[in-house]
């Protein structure tokens, strides 16, 4: 895919500043800011669709965990006592 942006010359003086700093090229500083914004969105919009599908499910079952048993059990996440996750329920 070609494409061409146009950037005003404050932001392309801000490029250079950071392709000068981390020894790049200004092509790579935007091809990676790109980049790390792509899967940042993509990230986001898997996370948005997790929750409408948990919510989604959650009305179909009933099946849920309480915020109280929740937290009890992240409580305990990076202790010797780490416990498995709590059954859901009605």
């Amino acid at each position: 895919m070609v494409a061409s942006l146009k950037l005003n010359s404050e932001l392309k003086r801000k490029i250079q500043h950071v392709a000068d700093l981390k020894q790049r090229s200004a092509h790579w500083i935007m091809c990676e800011a790109i980049r790390i914004y792509v899967e940042q969105e993509q990230a986001r919009e898997a996370f948005k669709q997790e929750a409408i599908d948990s919510w989604a499910h959650y009305q179909e079952t009933g099946l849920h965990l309480s915020g109280e048993e929740a937290q009890k059990w992240l409580s305990t996440w990076g202790t010797e006592a780490e416990k498995e996750a709590p059954e859901c329920h009605e």
